[in-house]
């Protein structure tokens, strides 16, 4: 087996994002750019805007409004 094949492993790695966010995780480069983290993703942030189109997102919404457990009386 051949030796040093594998890249360096870095345990202090800086993660920086584009809103300015910056933590450190290990990887195999020392720094690394990203659009979204979890600081600023629209889904961690609970500002998530849904792209409707032809209404499919209404349609999927009323879909699981009727798949929803109701309340049901027990038989005898």
């Amino acid at each position: 087996m051949k030796k040093e094949t594998h890249p360096k492993y870095h345990k202090e790695s800086k993660i920086i994002c584009a809103c300015g966010h910056k933590f450190e995780v290990g990887s195999v480069q020392l720094e690394t750019h990203v659009e979204t983290c979890s600081n600023c993703h629209p889904f961690y942030t609970g500002k998530q805007k849904l792209m409707d189109t032809a209404g499919r997102v209404d349609r999927y919404q009323r879909l699981m409004e009727k798949k929803k457990p109701t309340t049901s009386k027990k038989h005898k």
